[in-house]
């Protein structure tokens, strides 16, 4: 069982601050002054959870945050994840990169002479160089970061007619 947290005492200046914060218009600001003042009247962050219709790790956040912070507790902090996971190796540079993408996939086993960023995954996954395969988003921003520009391969123009190097007319030298 988890250990009873609440709010600390509020001092007088925070107590209004928090109940200022029910009538805002930001929706954080407003669940996290719902949160503490609940917990400031002593309730605990099941029933304050279920009260609010959210979870009990967002009580206790909110708690924790307000605990630590204060009233700066009830500004929205970045969404941004706080550690970002890099899918590469970190013995893996921009050359080894360049040295696939400068041979084509066919050396590789693949059945096709131009490189996607789904295949570069199932390589890197095949070296040993990433531990799982990723979304080709992931592998677009890893080359980024290596400082690799990422363009998608063109499509010349064919014809299935067999004979269509034949028909096809010669650049004239003038």
């Amino acid at each position: 069982m988890r250990p009873r947290i609440f709010v600390r005492d509020l001092s007088e200046n925070e107590r209004t601050a928090l109940t200022a914060g029910l009538r805002s218009a930001d929706a954080f600001v407003l669940r996290r002054s719902q949160i503490l003042l609940a917990s400031a009247r002593g309730e605990t962050p099941p029933s304050i959870a279920k009260a609010l219709s959210c979870d009990e790790q967002t009580v206790r956040h909110a708690i924790h945050a307000f605990n630590q912070q204060g009233r700066e507790a009830l500004q929205a902090g970045s969404s941004r994840p706080h550690h970002l996971l890099t899918v590469l190796r970190e013995d893996v540079t921009t050359e080894m990169f360049k040295a696939v993408l400068h041979r084509p996939p066919r050396d590789f086993g693949f059945e096709t002479s131009l490189w996607t960023l789904d295949l570069l995954v199932k390589q890197c996954v095949r070296f040993g160089w990433m531990t799982r395969s990723v979304s080709i988003e992931t592998m677009r921003q890893t080359l980024l970061r290596l400082g690799i520009n990422w363009k998608r391969a063109k499509h010349w123009i064919t014809s299935p007619d067999p004979l269509y190097q034949e028909k096809k007319p010669l650049a004239t030298d003038s």
